[in-house]
């Protein structure tokens, strides 16, 4: 069985997924694994995402589903019931984290600072997301923050997309990208699956050629 980070590696790029209405949740599940990415990170910026985590996740078992922008231990408690397999959250909250450590729960915090990494690496962390990382100074930023931290790898989200992953995911550090711009919030709620399908697919294509 592979560990979470390994199917990460594998992915190179995650999905990170806005959805407002459950329904489009399984088309859009269909498209990203037909399109070669069986995985997405469903944030909980609207009030369908519980309910569309639980449809993906019971459908698509075979997909790896977490939730997002998670800022809250109650959303956390919501999240896994419906069926994430990890939890992300915009910022490092040592409420949040220390939550998910006792619960055994897969968590990914925001770091955008060497201070948070340190509170990272203190909790036994072996991944955290960069975001906003091209706001945030990017790979530039991301090497230089991460020297003193060779323990530590970043899931870097935020500004990311096909002009640019290559300068991330070409740094050993970055164990996978976030990213949208294959699942547009207009393109899911016009129901452009096939797009999205297509989409992925040059995703898939383009992080594979990068690391080859």
């Amino acid at each position: 069985m592979k560990t979470l980070e390994e199917q990460f590696y594998e992915f190179a790029v995650v999905p990170v997924v806005v959805l407002n209405d459950a329904d489009d949740a399984l088309p859009l599940a269909k498209a990203l694994i037909e399109g070669g990415l069986p995985c997405a990170e469903v944030t909980f910026r609207t009030d369908a995402a519980e309910e569309s985590i639980r449809r993906m996740c019971s459908q698509y078992p075979e997909m790896l589903v977490g939730a997002g922008t998670v800022l809250t231990t109650d959303q956390v408690d919501r999240a896994t019931a419906a069926g994430a397999k990890f939890i992300v959250s915009p910022g490092f909250d040592p409420e949040i984290v220390d939550y998910c450590i006792a619960k055994d729960i897969p968590i990914f915090p925001g770091c955008i600072t060497p201070s948070e990494v340190a509170q990272a690496v203190k909790r036994g962390l072996k991944v955290v997301k960069f975001f906003p990382a091209e706001q945030a100074g990017g790979v530039p930023m991301l090497k230089a923050m991460a020297a003193p931290y060779p323990m530590i790898r970043f899931m870097p989200t935020g500004g990311i997309g096909p002009k640019n992953i290559k300068d991330y995911l070409s740094f050993e550090k970055i164990i996978c990208c976030g990213g949208s711009w294959m699942v547009k919030g207009d393109m899911i709620q016009n129901g452009e699956f096939d797009k999205i399908c297509r989409m992925t697919k040059e995703a898939v294509e383009l992080a594979s050629s990068i690391r080859v």
